[in-house]
């Protein structure tokens, strides 16, 4: 509800919820706790998704794969505005480190051959992110698996037809 109305109404969430208002705020004091509590959700999530992918021991074509799994169950879980989100500034520090890994498995990708080297510097990393996002909103009926699927054929082989 938030990521397709990220200013509902703390009555709005609970109604969708099916709960009382009053419940909601037994949990969370105010709307901004209620975001906070959903941003770390969705931090601890992405932080999870990156460990389970073993991006530093696990081979590189099987960790990217399931990092794209992952992150796509995330994306598909908790689907905020990721602008909101980025604005709440105890965010930036967590969603930092998880780029520098992230980047760092990228950089190794490139190292052992799977990416293409001389791309400008941190394209693969803008690009991911993107695709990822994409598919998560535009492909809901692929499992994550196969959307996964479709993510990485496109960054490793593009859309061209040689």
């Amino acid at each position: 509800m938030l990521a397709a109305d990220p200013g509902a109404s703390i009555a709005s969430i609970a109604a969708e919820a099916g709960v009382d208002r009053r419940t909601v705020y037994r949990r969370f004091a105010s709307r901004e706790d209620l975001l906070a509590a959903i941003y770390e959700a969705r931090l601890s999530a992405i932080e999870h998704a990156i460990t389970d992918a073993r991006l530093r021991e696990a081979p590189v074509a099987v960790a990217l794969h399931r990092y794209v799994e992952n992150i796509i169950t995330v994306n598909r879980t908790w689907p905020v505005d990721l602008a909101r989100m980025l604005a709440d500034e105890s965010v930036h520090a967590r969603r930092d480190t998880a780029i520098e890994e992230v980047d760092t498995f990228l950089r190794r990708a490139t190292d052992e051959g799977l990416l293409r080297p001389g791309l400008p510097e941190g394209w693969a990393s803008a690009l991911l992110p993107q695709l990822m996002h994409l598919v998560s909103r535009q492909l809901p009926e692929l499992s994550a698996g196969r959307a996964a699927d479709v993510v990485v054929d496109t960054l490793l082989n593009g859309l061209g037809a040689s």
